[in-house]
């Protein structure tokens, strides 16, 4: 049976606002400073999944289970039992037989630029780099993001339920990212993952110096990178401890010099302190060896924690120091070679770290790449295996699945299927890390959001009426 009348429209959508979200009276903490930027207006469908399992397929679970024949129920959008064999009778469910396919966890891209850098590629569409100045903490990649992108549905056909929606790397201190769930949605707040948290994109290397460099201003070199973006957390420190006094004194106190007030709110900064309290995850774009130690010498002055790096195409040369402190790799399979900080990446990268203890991941960076990240994981295999360097089915899976939820700080809801996560499914013609594989359903919360054999309307109104299709 073929779940055709599963899949939502964007008109499930709506506008929620109170009176509270328009009070005049400025903020008192940082705390509610973060509260309001983030308050909603359009809230995403409510509308609960209904109850299906899917059995007879080959389950892999990304948490070390492959199940054949296996089954997953799934139940008010969340997985309910995960198990070998035949399911249980579930009163009012739909039993899916996907006997023959594959069943694994939605997939998960680290690093994406898709609805800043939208298609069509257009001047007017290039929201992604606030290239004004080296140091823009303050800009979010939400305030860029047009939900529009054909590009989202496309990655969704590909097997994709969640990314990271980053800046680019034009600037050292390059602004907030946002985790969104691949769901039609009118505003990118709607899209966002719940409970996710912001995250910081910081840029070492060439592309900052080469940027400003050509500007004939600072920072031109390496050396301009490390002392702009130590100065952004001294100033950030001093910042949060003028917002600390503020939050310790009376609330009817009168204001003085040591108050911070309305007027000394600076949006840059409040995400620097954000940062600094743990509250921030960063996310910093990194290619040699040298610049990620470096980064890590500045977060250790400045007192703050890397989630992970970016691209890292040498991170295997410090796979060790990189374990022993809990930083994470988003990297690629095979890309390498197109600058010069790019030159010394290997293909067993991704193998090397993950044997050394390095929670990785493959991400595109690519509006074409995140339509196959199950092959760039199945090069990794692939490049691992013909190397004799140990790296699992489920290993490689992780890569795409668990490891890049850690990165996202989302892994207690997504990237595994296992009791109680939110049931973001890819059923898989085949061998999922196959070159012709194809995903043929694919669920994100328990709906139904692309049928390969059900090529309904376009998400994008941008598409209506346009003849090329994917």
């Amino acid at each position: 049976m073929k779940p055709r009348l599963w899949i939502l429209a964007v008109s499930g959508f709506c506008l929620t606002a109170s009176a509270e979200g328009f009070a005049a009276e400025p903020a008192r903490t940082r705390a509610e400073a973060e509260a309001r930027g983030h308050r909603a207006i359009e809230a995403g469908s409510s509308e609960v999944a209904p109850a299906f399992v899917l059995r007879g397929g080959t389950v892999l679970t990304a948490a070390g289970s492959r199940l054949a024949p296996g089954y997953v129920i799934v139940r008010d959008g969340r997985i309910a039992e995960v198990g070998a064999g035949e399911p249980v009778a579930v009163e009012g469910a739909t039993i899916l037989d996907v006997s023959g396919r594959f069943v694994t966890p939605g997939l998960i891209d680290a690093h994406s630029h898709l609805g800043v850098y939208p298609a069509p590629s257009f001047e007017a569409h290039s929201d992604g780099n606030e290239a004004t100045a080296p140091v823009t903490s303050g800009v979010w990649a939400e305030h860029g993001f047009w939900p529009q992108d054909p590009g989202i549905e496309w990655a969704v056909a590909g097997g994709v339920t969640s990314m990271l929606v980053l800046p680019g790397s034009a600037n050292l201190i390059g602004g907030r990212g946002i985790t969104v769930h691949l769901v039609p949605g009118r505003g990118p707040r709607a899209m966002r993952l719940p409970g996710s948290p912001d995250v910081l994109k910081m840029a070492c290397g060439e592309n900052p110096k080469r940027v400003y460099g050509e500007k004939k201003a600072a920072p031109s070199t390496r050396m301009g990178n490390l002392r702009g973006q130590r100065e952004a957390f001294l100033a950030a420190h001093k910042f949060r401890e003028q917002w600390q006094r503020q939050e310790k004194s009376p609330r009817g106190a009168k204001r003085g010099a040591e108050h911070a007030t309305p007027a000394d709110r600076d949006l840059g900064l409040e995400t620097l302190a954000e940062v600094l309290d743990g509250k921030i995850l960063v996310e910093w774009h990194c290619y040699r060896a040298d610049d990620m130690l470096a980064a890590i010498q500045l977060a250790d002055e400045m007192g703050f924690s890397i989630r992970a790096f970016h691209h890292a195409l040498e991170a295997y040369k410090i796979r060790d120091i990189l374990a022993e402190r809990g930083i994470g790799i988003a990297t690629w399979a095979d890309w390498w070679g197109f600058k010069a900080e790019a030159f010394d990446g290997v293909e067993q990268s991704a193998a090397l770290l993950l044997d050394a203890g390095v929670t990785a991941a493959i991400k595109s960076d690519s509006p074409i790449d995140i339509q196959r990240l199950n092959q760039e994981a199945g090069k990794a295999l692939a490049a691992a295996r013909g190397n004799n360097l140990e790296l699992s089915e489920n290993d490689a899976l992780r890569l795409i699945t668990a490891n890049p939820a850690w990165i996202l700080g989302v892994d207690d809801q997504v990237g595994t299927i296992e009791v109680g996560k939110r049931a973001d499914l890819v059923v898989w013609d085949r061998y999922p890390f196959s070159v012709y594989a194809s995903a043929q359903w694919v669920f994100i919360d328990g709906h139904l959001r692309y049928d390969r054999a059900l090529r309904g309307e376009p998400w994008s109104d941008f598409m209506l009426g346009q003849e090329i299709r994917p």
